[in-house]
């Protein structure tokens, strides 16, 4: 209680923030598991507290002395940011010491890691971890003990042998067989676990050697009683249950019997516990790179490693170590709807799966306020807009249906942006739209896009159809200016020379009329049909008019200088 007064001390000092009241615990995770003597085996202690804040946690956890030794600590990946007494350990009498706070505002989970401890595996048996006390003090400014439960752990320990016989009985008759050397087919390794339940045994007969006695059973070192004359070489043995079995062979000659062989194989057929996938964040998030929780056990074997599946993406291998180290963080996803398929695999190859589904919300559009409708030829493109304050806006910039050029620009603490184009657009249109993408990688769904005209001053500009019929216009005019021309100098010609030249004037004014006569037919009839086409821009409408009226003041120019001619020549 001394210790909890203590901590109690720091926080208010450290001025935390009352909070209600909730329930915490304390396990172990691995909580169980099978592994060799010699080997080692590393637990890590983690806090759960879902509902409310802690901000402090200590404990004192005892393990099997006899069968388990502290080989180091770890606080590697731990939530506590100050340690009050620094984890500690003693062998001798089997305890580990932990005391810690996490600074405002405090965890809130279900897998706070504080410790991990590294320990190596000394005897075979049954070695049990458990929590002599405990404390988890809530963030409320009064140091508040909401501890509820403590976990403990169980784990198999059993020995690990080498690829030859493990153990041999020596024999107490001279001259005697020595031991045999022992293989198999179907469970090769002593020190792996297979998932095979018939197992199959060979060893080499010498020339003397008359009988064999073999056995198939739990203890390591038994005497072999089932006798087989004559000697056999190999032996099948079929139905086995899972766990640890030894497979004992002796051989007998004229002296008696030898040396007891004794070989170890590991059966295990059952697959994981099954296990849940949780999501920290929820199902469904902005986060795109949400964190899950999928640990699980094995009785016998223990976990090897685990596949996943996300989407129609490829399996990934996980080892038993990094998700042990929960909760574990996926790879960055796109928006969307997906599946997400974890596969527990133990040491003899046995699985067990479990799915999920859980969805990447997009954050907030952005939005494009203020751009251009038209630019100009060769001009630089400028637009601003709104989004998420300080993220990454990706402005996208499509000419006709050509594939769109993407640039960048940022947003600001208030979640504004501005863009300055780095090259001057072509004439064309184009469609612009942006996304955001904030600082954990969250996207947003693409903005309404917007269409922006790129064009030439009106004064050049012409459309296609306009230019096929003001290119006939035109001419029709030039030639027409080119008729008054001439009857204007015939005319003044005529006056000088109209005695003489009566009769040939007055063929060429009957000439010139009929020409401007078809002349003026036809500029007519094109006018009209420039008239009834669809689509013409204001600019072409105007030029047409303009036409018309030029054509007008002709057609009365020349009629009138005709007149006068034909009064001449009265």
């Amino acid at each position: 209680m001394a210790k909890i007064y203590k901590i109690a001390l720091v926080f208010i000092f450290l001025g935390m923030v009352p909070l209600v009241a909730e329930a915490a615990t304390l396990y172990f995770s691995p909580s169980s598991g099978a592994y060799t003597v010699g080997g080692t085996l590393s637990v890590n202690v983690y806090v759960s507290s879902a509902d409310q804040a802690m901000n402090a946690a200590s404990g004192v956890i005892s393990f099997s002395q006899d069968k388990l030794e502290v080989a180091s600590l770890s606080k590697s990946g731990s939530i506590i940011t100050l340690w009050v007494q620094e984890p500690t350990f003693l062998n001798s009498a089997g305890t580990v010491n932990f005391e810690g706070i996490v600074l405002n505002p405090g965890f809130t989970g279900v897998a706070g890691k504080i410790i991990t401890t590294n320990f190596r595996v000394k005897a075979a048996g049954l070695a049990n971890l458990n929590f002599s006390s405990g404390s988890v003090l809530a963030n409320d400014g009064k140091g508040t003990n909401i501890l509820t439960s403590l976990g403990n752990a169980q784990f198999s320990l059993g020995y690990a042998g080498p690829t030859v016989p493990e153990a041999t009985t020596p024999s107490a008759v001279s001259g005697a067989p020595s031991a045999p050397q022992i293989s198999s087919l179907t469970h090769p390794d002593p020190n792996k676990w297979y998932a095979k339940k018939d197992a199959k045994f060979t060893w080499s007969i010498p020339s003397d050697v008359t009988g064999v006695r073999l056995l198939v059973g739990r203890i390591p070192a038994a005497i072999p009683t089932v006798t087989y004359v004559p000697a056999i070489s190999e032996k099948e043995v079929t139905n086995l249950g899972d766990g640890i079995w030894y497979f004992h062979v002796q051989l007998r000659n004229a002296s008696g019997w030898g040396e007891v062989s004794h070989f170890r194989f590991q059966i295990d057929t059952e697959p994981p516990a099954p296990f849940e996938i949780k999501f920290v964040d929820g199902k469904e998030t902005t986060n795109p790179r949400p964190t899950v929780i999928f640990d699980t056990t094995d009785s016998l074997s223990g976990i090897e490693y685990y596949r996943v599946k996300i989407g129609e993406s490829d399996f990934f291998t996980l080892s038993s170590e990094i998700v042990q180290s929960n909760p574990y963080t996926l790879p960055l996803q796109d928006l969307g709807k997906r599946t997400i398929l974890v596969q527990a695999f133990d040491k003899a190859g046995n699985y067990t799966t479990a799915v999920e589904e859980f969805v990447i919300l997009p954050i907030e559009t952005p939005v494009i306020t203020d751009y251009p409708q038209t630019l100009l030829p060769d001009a630089t493109l400028s637009i601003k807009g709104t989004s998420v304050p300080e993220a990454q806006v990706k402005v996208y910039i499509q000419k006709d249906e050509k594939e769109a050029k993407t640039e960048e620009t940022k947003s600001d603490k208030e979640g504004k942006w501005s863009y300055i184009g780095t090259n001057p657009l072509e004439k064309g249109t184009y469609k612009v739209w942006v996304e955001a993408i904030d600082s954990l990688g969250a996207r947003s769904e693409p903005s309404e896009k917007v269409i922006i005209q790129v064009i030439p001053p009106a004064f050049i500009r012409i459309g296609k159809l306009a230019i096929d019929y003001l290119t006939t216009i035109i001419t029709l005019l030039i030639l027409i200016s080119v008729i008054v021309f001439e009857i204007i100098w015939s005319w003044r010609k005529i006056k000088q020379r109209r005695r003489k030249l009566r009769k040939e004037i007055t063929e060429a004014e009957r000439a010139l009329y009929q020409a401007f006569k078809a002349l003026r037919e036809e500029t007519k009839e094109q006018i009209a049909k420039l008239d009834g086409e669809p689509g013409l821009s204001e600019r072409e409408k105007k030029i047409c008019d303009d036409l018309k009226k030029a054509l007008k003041i002709s057609e009365k120019f020349i009629g009138k200088e005709i007149k006068d001619i034909e009064k001449e020549l009265r």
